[in-house]
């Protein structure tokens, strides 16, 4: 029965992770998410269900597209498979539980905006609004504790992102801004703070390792909304356990 549920949710995940990319990559360019059908973008041929397959088709067509023999990014596969591993990981934590349609609903929110961040550097409108009142919704029926939690963590992170924005004359990206009022309705206002530092931390790390490369230049932009991912979702998942241990360890 167990493993009947884990098959299921993970062929949801792959399903949808496969959907978040088409949202991720179409609506940062305004195009409909529906029409054309999914087609390779070198030879414009129109992808069949054998070929919709997530991962298991980018493995058997070996990565090319079949009619052109062109290159197919990994990123899809990539985030097909890690939307269905999150998914997994939250119900292994969560179980059956009314905050297992948070965590997805994040979770969802962040490949999203990742997919966009990498290939646009844009975080749209339209995909913030639309997870703001779907877990804005969902928080009335799972309140936090204290209920107002949510609420003002959604004002403090947006506060927090729009100050930097100011300071840095606008270092800081206004998708990532709004981004922040989304991550502090599912996260509470402890949590969000603490997956800001997280961001900060392991964008910091990544960024000096990569610079000597050329990857990423002094005074250049770059994706910062995959280290917010990164770091709301540790903050989600692990947030009390690492505050507790903080507390416990420096101040006790």
């Amino acid at each position: 029965m167990i493993i009947g549920i884990y098959l299921y949710i993970a062929v949801l995940g792959l399903i949808l992770g496969s959907f978040y990319n088409v949202v991720g990559l179409r609506i940062p360019n305004r195009e409909s998410i529906v029409h054309p059908p999914s087609h390779c973008p070198n030879c414009q041929h129109r992808l069949t269900p054998l070929e919709l397959i997530p991962v298991f088709s980018y493995i058997a067509l070996g990565g090319k597209c079949r009619n052109c023999q062109s290159k197919i990014s990994s990123i899809y596969p990539f985030f097909e498979a890690l939307t269905a591993a999150l998914f997994l990981f939250a119900f292994y934590h969560i179980g059956f539980d009314w905050n297992l349609l948070i965590a997805w609903s994040l979770i969802s929110l962040l490949i999203i905006i990742s997919i966009s961040d990498i290939h646009t550097q844009l975080i749209p409108d339209r995909i913030l609004i639309f997870f703001f009142l779907l877990i804005g919704l969902l928080r009335v029926f799972v309140p936090t504790e204290p209920w107002y939690d949510a609420y003002l963590g959604a004002v403090v992170g947006f506060s927090i992102l729009l100050i930097l924005a100011v300071i840095s004359r606008g270092g800081m990206g206004g998708g990532d801004i709004k981004l922040y009022a989304v991550i502090g309705l599912a996260l509470g206002m402890q949590n969000t703070i603490l997956s800001l530092l997280l961001a900060a931390f392991l964008g910091t790390i990544v960024g000096l390792m990569l610079m000597p490369f050329g990857k990423i230049k002094r005074g250049v932009p770059f994706a910062f909304g995959p280290f917010i991912a990164v770091g709301a979702l540790l903050a989600y998942f692990y947030g009390d356990s690492m505050i507790e241990w903080y507390i416990t360890t420096f101040f006790y």
